[in-house]
Parts: C-alpha cells; structure tokens; sequence
C-alpha cells in the first residue's frame, strides 16, 4: 500500500505527480526544483543558493515522512551544465556526512522544468 506524502514546506506539484510517495518503509520524492514554497516562485539567480532551495525542499519532504538525510539512500542529480558539477556539489554535500554518504547519479541534461539549472530526487529507507 501506497501512501502519499504532502507537505506546504515544499513546493506543490507542477503537473500529475506527487511530492512523494512512501511504500513500506522506502520513500521516493519526486524531483525538487528551486521553487520557494512560501512565493510559488522561481529563485535561479544565483546557482549555490537554487541548490540550497532544491535541498531544503527535499528536507522538508523527508521531514514530512518522518525522515532525515541519513534516511537517504540515493539520489538523482539533474543538471543543465556539467561545468556546474563542483558548485552544485560543493552545497549538495553539506547535507550529507561524507562517512555514511549515499549512492547517486548526475547527468547533465538539455533542459529541466522551467529551464532550471539543477534538479534532484531522492529515495530513503526507515
């Protein structure tokens, strides 16, 4: 049995899709994109701080199924420009601790919703 995860302290879905959904005791969020929650909003101005966004949007998903980063077993990386990668990676890896840390995939991509510079998805266990 599914259930469906919601929560206001990240931003509502942009199409037929939920924020996540957890079965059992793995969680699988969809992927988040920098889109204040409290604006509705865009904020891609500045590269390290739409990667901050993108992170908090996945903590508060995470908190919202009773989870943490260190509940997080993959993520996925999307990225509009690989010459980004140690920017984005830089912001990313200070949600994880480097001794316990995840498995993940990036792929550069030509082109995100909205035109967004990164996306990121992720998959927990309890």
């Amino acid at each position: 049995m599914k259930k469906i995860i919601k929560t206001s302290m990240a931003p509502a879905p942009i199409g037929p899709y939920n924020q996540a959904v957890l079965t059992g005791n793995m969680l699988y969020t969809s992927g988040q994109i920098a889109i204040n929650p409290e604006t509705n909003e865009l904020e891609t101005g500045n590269l390290e701080e739409e990667t901050k966004l993108v992170m908090e949007n996945l903590k508060a998903i995470l908190t919202e199924a009773g989870m943490t980063f260190e509940n997080v077993i993959k993520t996925s990386i999307f990225i509009s420009d690989m010459n980004n990668f140690s920017r984005i990676n830089e912001v990313y890896g200070k949600y994880f601790d480097p001794e316990t840390a995840l498995t993940r995939e990036t792929v550069e991509v030509a082109n995100l919703p909205k035109f967004v510079n990164v996306e990121i998805s992720a998959i927990a266990v309890k």
